[in-house]
């Protein structure tokens, strides 16, 4: 018996070696079929966003190309038209304002102008009138001397020396005023006007036609066309009948 169990462990223990290599193998065989699954699982999920992506691409090609056309025809259409439109407010901005800034423009060209020619009146008539004021009170002097030449009377060579030396001097101021454009004022003879002359006497006769000068007592005096100073004169006046008759009368 101990010789018979002995052999059967001897047996027993030749057996097992084999018993697991042969596990080991169906162990290596079942991981490599794992190994395969895993590579055909990897394999389709790569393979699944190209589907994924031919499947949209297959979505949009479902459309027509002329629909598509058109709807984007009708997008740049409606980008131009407000581009456009855009443009044209801008433009009418711009045109509104250039006219503002016009009429401003002119408006101001205008006041100028006209401040530039009232400012030259009013210094031409300032000039006028200083000038006009400074002879008027030379005139007063001219008088003096035409007094002296009508009253003063020479009696010897010493008077007639300085008779001729006031005469130059009058001379020379007669010709000064004649070149600043005074001219004297001849009214004997002529009709009277009042924007000339001053009446300080009326005569009634019959040797000369009603308002005519008949005599002059002071000068007057003219600048251009502007008056420095009327003449004093008296003017003549038609007789009076009544007059007339009653001196008829009383030499009768």
């Amino acid at each position: 018996m101990t010789d018979a169990e002995t052999n059967d462990n001897q047996q027993g223990t030749d057996e097992s070696p084999q018993g697991a290599e042969a596990n080991i193998e169906e162990l290596r065989l079942e991981d490599a079929s794992t190994e395969i699954d895993l590579e055909t699982l990897e394999a389709n999920t790569e393979t699944s966003p190209q589907g994924q992506e031919s499947s949209s691409d297959e979505g949009l090609d479902a459309f027509p190309d002329s629909l598509l056309d058109d709807i984007s025809a009708e997008d740049a259409f409606a980008a131009e038209a407000s581009a456009r439109l855009a443009l044209q407010q801008q433009v009418s901005g711009l045109q509104s304002q250039l006219e503002e800034r016009t009429g401003q423009f002119t408006r101001l060209t205008a006041d100028f102008d006209n401040f530039r020619k009232r400012t030259a009146a009013e210094r031409e008539n300032l000039e006028l009138q200083v000038k006009c004021n400074t002879i008027t009170s030379l005139l007063e002097v001219v008088d003096n001397f035409e007094r002296a030449r009508s009253q003063i009377k020479p009696q010897n060579d010493g008077e007639m020396g300085i008779h001729k030396s006031y005469q130059g001097v009058y001379k020379q101021l007669v010709e000064a005023l004649k070149k600043l454009g005074v001219s004297p004022m001849r009214c004997e003879g002529q009709e009277f006007d009042p924007n000339l002359h001053e009446a300080v006497m009326r005569e009634p006769t019959d040797q000369y036609p009603e308002g005519i000068v008949i005599e002059e007592f002071v000068r007057g005096y003219v600048l251009g066309e502007r008056v420095l100073r009327h003449a004093m004169v008296k003017v003549a006046t038609p007789l009076d009948p009544s007059a007339e008759s009653s001196e008829s009368s009383t030499e009768a």
